[in-house]
């Protein structure tokens, strides 16, 4: 049976509920890497807080198609309509990235697209580099080009003293985007770590599962 959560920890989903639709409702949002495992997450709890729009931005075509239909679970056509959109592009891509945040103007963007997986990693590190660090880059100078308010990056626990190239890759994004941050004071740049992500597309889990099957 699930426990039964104390008055403190209700206040404090209260609290952080509060202070996320805070930082959400009412305002165009962009979340790159939106048909990831993270990125999807955060798609759909920032559709809860009843954002203006959200902009779900990925590479891969079957990846939107998912997030879609998560989202088509949750909500109404009319809402879909009014503050939802697809749009399939790749950071790596820097006059495509321009044009999407020049047009949908965002006030906040969250950074999750990346190349993740570690071995697939380990032997294409030219791809990783292009995308983790290339394609952090082009976001930051975008966000700064257009006045974006807030920049949050998804970062990862292996980049904490990194033994593989995903977790270094990471690494130098959030050095870059700490350096940056010291100079330009018209954005606020956040950087958030994730560790393993449960049940996540080339998550142990889903491995299991298809063993024990």
């Amino acid at each position: 049976m699930p426990t039964e959560l104390s008055e403190n920890e209700r206040r404090f989903r209260r609290s952080s509920l509060k202070l996320l639709e805070k930082n959400v409702k009412g305002k165009i949002i962009l979340v790159t890497g939106a048909g990831g495992s993270i990125g999807k997450q955060l798609t759909l709890e920032i559709m809860k807080l009843s954002p203006k729009r959200i902009i779900a931005l990925d590479n891969n075509e079957f990846s939107l198609y998912n997030v879609e239909n998560l989202i088509n679970d949750y909500f109404s056509e009319q809402i879909i309509q009014d503050k939802f959109t697809t749009v399939n592009a790749s950071v790596t891509d820097v006059r495509r990235l321009e044009s999407i945040i020049k047009h949908y103007k965002p006030s906040i963007i969250y950074h999750a697209a990346a190349l993740k997986h570690v071995p697939m990693v380990e032997n294409n590190p030219g791809e990783a580099i292009k995308v983790n660090v290339k394609g952090t880059i082009n976001l930051v100078n975008a966000s700064i080009k257009y006045n974006i308010s807030n920049f949050v990056f998804v970062s990862t626990d292996k980049a904490v003293r990194p033994t593989n190239i995903m977790g270094a890759t990471k690494r130098i994004s959030e050095q870059i985007i700490q350096n940056i941050s010291t100079k330009i004071k018209n954005v606020n740049f956040t950087i958030v770590r994730f560790g393993n992500v449960i049940d996540s597309s080339g998550s142990v889990i889903p491995k299991f599962k298809a063993q024990i099957k």
